[in-house]
């Protein structure tokens, strides 16, 4: 059966598997989860994710989850644009999460970008998530 949102799923498998306290989960591979993956990575929400092919023509990422003092790093993670609801920002109105300690995962022309990295490059585009 196919998934009518599978960025949504992988946002799911790193809310669950925090909340359980595991040390990674396991994803279905493919580019926009990789590249979301990289934006967590380089804003110090996850340890890191390696990508292998366990079966053939099946890739998966292996998601390494961090934790500070016991509890998540993330404490709140949130898909806003949907399949059936798309949301697209332009750069002066991008949201401010949490009064700029959460970030806005956000697909631009310019890759898949932070909040703070769509306003620096001056590029607008569809908010993916958000983070806290």
């Amino acid at each position: 059966m196919s998934m009518s949102d599978p960025l949504a799923d992988m946002l799911t498998r790193i809310r669950n598997g925090q909340r359980a306290n595991k040390k990674a989960v396991n994803s279905p591979a493919s580019k926009m989860r990789q590249r979301v993956l990289d934006v967590l990575e380089r804003e110090g929400f996850i340890r890191g994710y390696s990508a292998s092919d366990l079966e053939v023509g099946k890739p998966e990422i292996n998601i390494e989850l961090k934790y500070h003092e016991g509890t998540p790093v993330i404490q709140e993670i949130k898909r806003v644009s949907k399949p059936g609801r798309r949301v697209y920002s332009s750069a002066a109105d991008l949201p401010r999460i949490r009064n700029g300690l959460g970030i806005s995962i956000v697909s631009t022309p310019k890759g898949v970008l932070s909040d703070a990295e769509a306003r620096a490059e001056n590029v607008g585009g569809e908010i993916i998530c958000t983070v806290f």
